[in-house]
């Protein structure tokens, strides 16, 4: 009796120190939020958002380095966990390649910036433009977009797989149609929250693919250079002071807005893959 007592205390500590821990996390967010919204609550307007001259082109430009990083980032990394999930047997080079892998994760974004200028920029001719910018954040954001795909492809149960295997499938039908389906919800969780990293850097894109110009905001194609919110915020914070009182806020405000949005979105699309699959 005594024990089933100790054993219910223990769990009543843990789940306060886990619901301490998500208030540790969630409160400081909160805070910000709270910040920007206060100090640019008398600059953001719909006009300010919608606008050609205001945060229109920044948002546009955004949502179109995202998307492009996303259909770079992609498909590489889901390939590349495919091979080292399903069809890769061990060994000195596997476990080389999973080391430099979570090493690439932790090399900062401004090395990644200057990597991109010298190939992308240089190298292949890109200029600083839209391509330039989206190949250099999928290089940022593919090591995470492997890992995650990686352990979303290791979550599915080995009997699914074995089952197919033995009504005849192929490993690579096993794969297409068992394995991924079901390691759906993981993999596109883990690539949103990469792509939502990816919308919040600047340095890369200070180096590949932004520019500041009211004359010539949108790009026409994906060798023009374009406005990006993260960049914008830079040019305000620091080589336009000039700006109307708490516009630098409202655009901060709005980027970790259009961040904290990509992750809901994750979190609410991974509950509802889930819901709709029974293992």
């Amino acid at each position: 009796m005594m024990r089933v007592v100790s054993a219910h205390k223990t769990e009543k500590l843990a789940f306060a120190g886990l619901w301490l821990c998500a208030a540790i996390v969630i409160l400081p967010v909160l805070g910000i939020m709270m910040v920007l919204a206060w100090r640019g609550a008398s600059a953001l307007s719909w006009n300010l958002i919608a606008a050609p001259q205001g945060l229109l082109a920044p948002i546009v430009g955004t949502i179109l380095l995202v998307a492009l990083t996303g259909l770079i980032a992609a498909p590489l990394g889901v390939a590349a966990a495919v091979y080292l999930s399903e069809y890769s047997r061990g060994g000195a080079l596997v476990r080389l390649i999973r080391l430099a892998i979570v090493n690439l994760a932790g090399v900062p974004s401004v090395v990644y910036g200057l990597f991109g200028l010298a190939l992308f920029v240089v190298l292949f001719g890109f200029g600083r433009s839209l391509l330039a910018g989206a190949c250099t954040l999928a290089l940022l954001v593919l090591p995470l977009v492997i890992s995650t795909s990686e352990e979303a492809l290791r979550q599915v149960p080995a009997p699914l797989r074995h089952a197919s295997l033995a009504l005849g499938a192929s490993q690579w039908q096993t794969v297409c149609r068992v394995v991924l389906p079901n390691a759906l919800p993981g993999i596109i969780t883990g690539l949103i929250l990469s792509i939502g990293r990816a919308a919040g850097e600047t340095a890369p894109i200070l180096f590949t693919a932004a520019f500041y110009s009211l004359t010539h905001p949108f790009p026409h194609s994906l060798l023009d250079p374009i406005l990006v919110l993260p960049y914008q915020l830079f040019v305000m914070a620091t080589e336009a002071p000039d700006v109307a009182p708490g516009t630098e806020w409202a655009t901060a405000f709005v980027l970790l807005a259009i961040v904290l949005g990509m992750n809901l979105v994750a979190v609410i699309l991974r509950a509802r893959l889930r819901g709709s699959r029974r293992w």
